[in-house]
């Protein structure tokens, strides 16, 4: 099992950052593989910064020689996809919106298809717009046919869509149970799926 979180924060030890890794924690200690994808960092090395569909259907010409295209060859060969974003007015940041929109190779190819996904998201109030982000982040995955995690059981609870934070999300000692339990079932669940992803071999 190969788990990906997806950091769609600009800052990579930022509030976001530290609720995936604690994610990837839980996935270590289940034995799985974990990865940390800093998608800023990818974005800020891509020739086009954003999509601007220069090929349909895409053909990855504006990513192809790019870190960008070893993040996306990871992606392919992924089990399941934990995405985090902090909150932007209501919504993801412009660094994932961007980096997801260059993944339109990979939704023709149903790369993606199966995955399982969970989302996260911090905000700078209890009630700052976190669940709105963790739907997009949702709806984003649904695009390419990924399979969503949304809630656990009423003792091992991850949130009714995903696990949300207030910042500092280090003393959140909430969020960071939520973001563990999102880790588990993230897991679970591509472990449950693994033959409906035998396309990608």
């Amino acid at each position: 099992m190969l788990i990906i979180a997806i950091n769609g924060s600009p800052h990579p030890r930022g509030n976001t950052a530290n609720m995936l890794k604690a994610a990837l924690d839980e996935i270590a200690g289940t034995g799985a593989e974990g990865h940390f994808m800093q998608v800023s960092d990818l974005i800020n090395k891509a020739r086009v910064p954003y999509c601007i569909a220069c090929s349909n259907p895409c053909d990855g010409k504006c990513y192809t020689g790019t870190p960008l295209e070893d993040a996306f060859n990871l992606l392919r060969r992924c089990d399941g996809i934990i995405m985090g974003s902090p909150v932007y007015f209501c919504t993801v940041s412009a660094p994932l919106k961007s980096f997801w929109d260059k993944t339109r190779i990979l939704r023709k190819e149903k790369a993606l298809l199966n995955v399982a996904g969970g989302a996260l998201s911090v905000g700078a109030g209890r009630f700052g717009g976190q669940e709105t982000t963790v739907r997009a982040m949702q709806d984003m995955m649904l695009c390419q046919g990924m399979t969503v995690v949304g809630d656990g059981f009423f003792d091992d609870d991850a949130g009714h869509l995903g696990a949300c934070a207030q910042h500092p999300s280090g003393e959140d000692q909430n969020g960071i149970k939520q973001t563990r339990v999102l880790a588990r079932r993230v897991l679970q669940v591509a472990q449950a799926t693994r033959e409906l992803r035998a396309h990608r071999t």
